[in-house]
């Protein structure tokens, strides 16, 4: 479960990414269009260390996928999936990292789309008592298909950016930054989710044997 502080955030998260995302390569081209906030989910973290959030972004008519992870210290090896710090109310200092770049966010998807569990519940915390925090995006893990050989999903072309690839020991899992709103199929184990106004499940994962 992931329990979410009452804090300031400087800056705060939309400004963070109306910041960072028009300097992706894999970004809608779509003029000056402002950013709106669909929604957002997260993944818990065992070590209770680093916070796992994805944000679901429209601009125009395009939605994107962008998961962050939040760290009290820098991650050793990842400065070039740094984003900023941010100052958080509570928590003080927070590394802001491009999650798909980041162990921890591999380890928690992973886990999420073989286990089936999809996302993590969220809560505040008032003297004691815990008050839940309603879903903004449904999340649908599929966990590994029982008895069915896992084949082939969907993959990206050599100048395809909008679906980032992160390799681990036991998988490869494809996350999609761009997503495909009218549905996309794929082989299980994936991750897909909708929302309000979006009632068509959209793929935002899928996770392959490593090679």
């Amino acid at each position: 479960m992931a329990l979410i502080y009452h804090a300031e955030l400087h800056p705060d998260k939309m400004e963070l990414l109306a910041s960072w995302l028009p300097t992706r390569p894999w970004f809608p081209r779509v003029g000056q269009l402002p950013l709106e906030r669909v929604g957002s989910f997260r993944f818990d973290d065992p070590e209770g260390q680093v916070g796992i959030e994805t944000h679901l972004v429209a601009v125009g008519a395009d939605v994107v996928q962008v998961p962050l992870t939040y760290r009290g210290a820098p991650l050793e090896g990842a400065e070039k999936h740094l984003i900023t710090t941010m100052e958080h109310s509570v928590l003080g200092t927070r590394w802001v990292y491009d999650a798909c770049g980041d162990p921890a966010y591999a380890a928690a998807l992973t886990a999420s789309i073989l286990s089936g569990q999809g996302q993590a519940p969220q809560y505040f915390e008032n003297d004691g008592v815990r008050e839940d925090i309603p879903e903004s995006v449904s999340v649908v893990a599929s966990g590994l298909p029982g008895g069915e050989e896992l084949v082939e999903g969907p993959q990206p072309g050599p100048a395809d950016l909008t679906v980032a690839r992160i390799r681990t020991t036991d998988w490869d899992l494809s996350v999609v930054r761009v997503l495909e709103l009218g549905g996309e199929a794929v082989a299980d184990p994936s991750l897909t989710a909708t929302w309000s106004g979006q009632d068509v499940p959209v793929l935002l994962a899928w996770a392959l044997p490593a090679e």
